[in-house]
């Protein structure tokens, strides 16, 4: 316990500061997916709060994001809220299954290119959902921006909050820079009697407590049919922002967190809010860097936060309400800035062009479509590149030849990317009687390698040339069809290695089918 209460005064204040980050926040979102602004609130508090306390990430922020919003429209549109709580829940329980089966661990299958693309591409997305709040519906019905003279005020309130975040942390750091800012910008407007945009005209935030009840909904297979899909895609994006925020918090304050745990953590959080009436939610880098750069390394800011945004709703609504929503994004954009990898763009031209391209293609993918989308577009870039590339590498080295006797080494990974290359570096037609292939600079991957080692023995066989392969590992030689008599053995330096292959195409000889 005495961990948890550690910097108290720090934390405390960086809850503060990001529960009124959070209310702007949680109420817009609330608003594109079409519920009510408290279905955000509560879902905001109910997830920050329960992350908070047994998440594997102390210091990191959840709640209602847009990410998540953006896929529930459709839902909430077609056959209502009480849906939309049942397919939380039952994301809930996906996200607690892949933590109970510790799937978290496969975050580390991001590249970091595909890592400084999502997080540019989320500063971005910070920034232009900003851009709103400078903008109005005019008697067309049309969206533009201000009028000049409150275009001038929003923008001073915004420069104000951003100038005191810059300049207090350089007088002390025992105050929340962003508290500040917007204390400061909100008696500044208070007092001069400024005529700008509040809180309170985006939504009332006042509320009871959130109440437990079973979603109205018929619990058939029809009704499993519905949810499944949005809950599907609802529980991946859910745990591929999180994880990714995660990591770039370990980065920031040298830590590591628990990617399973947080897993485990947000599907409890949701399976809750989904009882209580929430809309579901998952970390949000937005608000995690708030926390972070205020000081906060513990699970007190978290918690904190959650219960100063539940005492926003209960008692202290109407003064909440006053916070001119410019202050707000001041704030936001410090974010953008903190955010965004400013060193990615001095390194561009310095990294391999396919790098380059992934940490561009994930960052335009990330604001035009979503955040899992880009990142699986960029995991499977990566990929492919990186099997291009192995697969280019593959070469032999001749250490041996005579009118008799040939000894090819092999070097590379040989697997289906690589076996076209492969076949074409030998030619039994012109070898000698005798040949052997020494695999000791290789590794055999795949089925689609074991068929080509095959392929290329029956070739040789075909020439009446006595082949030999050297160096393959004890399954190689149990998987391996025509060409296993051909393979001799070394104990000592045989490697030790298993093939990824499907047993019931290709069994091993001392295997059943």
């Amino acid at each position: 316990m005495n961990g948890f209460f550690n910097n108290a005064k720090v934390e405390i204040l960086s809850g503060f500061t990001v529960a009124l980050a959070l209310v702007p926040e949680a109420v817009a979102f609330a608003f594109i997916a079409g519920v009510e602004p408290l279905v955000g609130l509560y879902a905001a508090f109910m997830v920050g709060l329960i992350t908070s306390i047994f998440g594997g990430r102390p210091g990191m922020i959840s709640g209602a994001t847009g990410a998540l919003a953006v896929v529930m429209v459709a839902l909430v549109k077609d056959h209502g809220v009480e849906y939309l709580f049942a397919t939380v829940i039952l994301m809930g329980i996906l996200q607690l299954m892949a933590g109970i089966f510790r799937l978290g661990k496969f975050i580390r299958m991001v590249p970091y290119p595909v890592m400084l693309g999502f997080v540019n591409g989320l500063a971005i997305v910070i920034f232009l959902a900003q851009l709103g709040q400078f903008k109005t519906i005019n008697e067309a019905g049309e969206l533009t921006w201000l009028p000049q003279d409150a275009l001038i005020s929003i923008l001073g309130i915004v420069a104000l909050t951003m100038a005191v975040i810059m300049l207090l942390p350089k007088l002390t750091k025992s105050f929340p820079a962003p508290l500040a800012g917007i204390g400061i910008a909100t008696a500044v407007v208070i007092f001069a009697g400024l005529e700008t945009r509040t809180v309170g005209d985006l939504a009332h935030i006042a509320g009871g407590l959130p109440m437990f009840s079973i979603p109205g909904i018929p619990f058939t297979w029809e009704t499993l049919a519905i949810i499944f899909p949005y809950a599907l895609i609802l529980a991946a994006i859910g745990l591929i922002e999180s994880l990714l925020t995660l990591t770039l918090i370990d980065e920031i304050t040298e830590t590591r967190g628990r990617n399973s745990r947080e897993c485990a953590a947000q599907g409890v959080a949701n399976i809750c809010t989904g009882f209580f009436g929430g809309m579901g939610g998952c970390a949000m880098i937005g608000q995690s860097m708030i926390n972070i750069n205020s000081g906060a390394r513990g699970r007190l800011s978290g918690t904190s936060a959650a219960l100063f945004l539940l005492s926003f709703i209960l008692f202290a609504s109407q003064w909440i309400e006053m916070i001119p929503v410019a202050a707000l994004v001041g704030v936001m954009f410090m974010v953008v800035i903190g955010t965004f990898e400013w060193s990615s763009l001095r390194i561009i031209r310095k990294i391999p062009r396919s790098d380059a391209f992934v940490l561009i293609l994930v960052s335009a993918v990330t604001v035009f479509t979503d955040l899992a989308i880009a990142v699986i577009v960029g995991v499977i870039v990566s990929a492919l590149v990186f099997a291009w590339n192995s697969a280019r590498s593959i070469y032999v080295v001749v250490e041996k030849e005579t009118k008799k006797k040939k000894v090819y080494v092999l070097h590379g990974q040989l697997f289906f990317a690589s076996i076209s290359r492969f076949k074409d570096l030998f030619s039994p037609k012109n070898d000698p009687a005798d040949v052997v292939i020494d695999f000791r600079h290789s590794r055999v991957w795949d089925h689609s390698a074991l068929e080509a080692i095959d392929a290329l023995a029956e070739r040789y066989m075909k020439h009446g040339t006595q082949l030999h392969l050297l160096h393959l590992s004890a399954d190689c030689r149990d998987l391996l069809y025509k060409a296993g008599h051909l393979i001799e053995r070394d104990q000592d330096d045989d490697p030790h290695y298993r093939v990824v292959v499907d047993y019931s195409q290709h069994p091993p000889k001392n295997i059943e089918a």
